[in-house]
């Protein structure tokens, strides 16, 4: 029987670098009260969202992508010839094929990088991210590059009082590289199919081009219910992460959750009892729910505004439709 050779990857993997990249045009609560029975404070008090940004045309998910891949290249030290994967997390992109990673490889000027698209919602870059240190462990590729991009303004039903001040638009992207100590754990994800309807495209595209349906299929979801499972559900997961990697809460220096609502975020640091020194992303407040981009996009954010520092240790967990979740803990770049 002929031997296989071993792998010859990086004994671990990290990130390197990460960018970010929000639509220009910011949209208040104001904006969104125009189509929906509602108040600015109760807006807040719900979600803590204050504002959010909404693509342009120009602003598509693949130019976005480019937008926040080059700061993430940029900020790892690399160039974009040495990317020889692209991963990209999107439920926004309405192409069936090709995948928007292949043409975002080729723009970006990769070298025939592999690239594919995944749709694991706003657990999205979670998994990209697992995927990515396999790569570079495996030896596949040397440094990856993992993109979370929405454009949800697309998917939003506006007079949808539940859901139509929630989402945003945005790209988040990180390169992941050789390390040669542990800088990404291990990943706690998994699926709960039996709650799938409680996030949910409204209608299948092939309902509304049979005119099955009049009005653009939409995201929708049961407020209540998702709530719940985060607070509860989720925060066990996040344990399982610091279990998993060996740490504390009291060894976190930050704390990245997906930004789906602040209430959710607020009660997942109460469960886990986080101490006070761990920074907590609160980037919903003026980003709104990007979904796969969430994280990404908070970690820049932290980052650049020096509430998180090269090397802390950061807990990152991403929850939505699916239900499907991911987290791990990691060394920001």
């Amino acid at each position: 029987m002929a031997k296989l050779k071993p792998s010859k990857g990086a004994p671990y993997a990290r990130i390197l670098g990460v960018g970010g990249y929000r639509p220009t045009r910011v949209v208040p609560n104001e904006v969104i009260l125009e189509k929906i029975d509602s108040s600015d404070e109760w807006i807040r008090s719900r979600s803590g969202i204050e504002t959010r940004h909404w693509a342009s045309d120009e602003e598509t998910v693949a130019a976005m992508s480019i937008e926040a891949s080059g700061k993430a290249v940029a900020d790892a030290g690399i160039s974009v010839e040495q990317i020889g994967g692209v991963i990209v997390s999107t439920v926004s992109h309405f192409k069936q094929t090709p995948a928007v990673a292949t043409e975002i490889a080729d723009r970006l000027g990769t070298r025939k990088a592999a690239a594919f698209d995944i749709s694991a919602g706003c657990a999205g870059f979670g998994y990209g991210l697992t995927l990515a240190k396999g790569m570079v462990v495996e030896g596949s590729a040397e440094y990856v590059l993992v993109i979370g991009v929405e454009r949800l303004s697309d998917l939003t039903d506006l007079e949808d009082r539940a859901t139509a001040f929630l989402f945003g638009d945005g790209a988040g992207a990180v390169v992941v590289g050789p390390a040669q100590e542990p800088a990404i754990g291990p990943t706690v994800w998994g699926s709960e199919g039996d709650k799938s309807e409680t996030i949910k495209q409204t209608v299948p595209w092939t309902d509304y081009r049979s005119g099955e349906v009049a009005k653009f299929p939409a995201i929708t979801q049961e407020g209540q219910a998702v709530f719940r499972w985060a607070v509860f559900e989720m925060a066990k997961v996040a344990q399982q992460a610091l279990d998993a990697a060996g740490i504390t809460a009291d060894e976190l220096d930050v704390f990245i959750p997906h930004q789906a609502n602040e209430r959710i975020i607020d009660s997942m640091v109460k469960t886990l009892k986080l101490p006070g020194h761990v920074t907590v992303a609160r980037d919903v407040r003026t980003t709104g729910n990007t979904s796969a981009a969430s994280i990404p996009l908070a970690m820049e954010r932290l980052l650049a505004t020096g509430e998180a520092k090269s090397g802390d240790t950061a807990l990152v967990i991403g929850f939505g439709a699916g239900l499907v979740y991911a987290a791990t803990v990691v060394t920001l770049p």
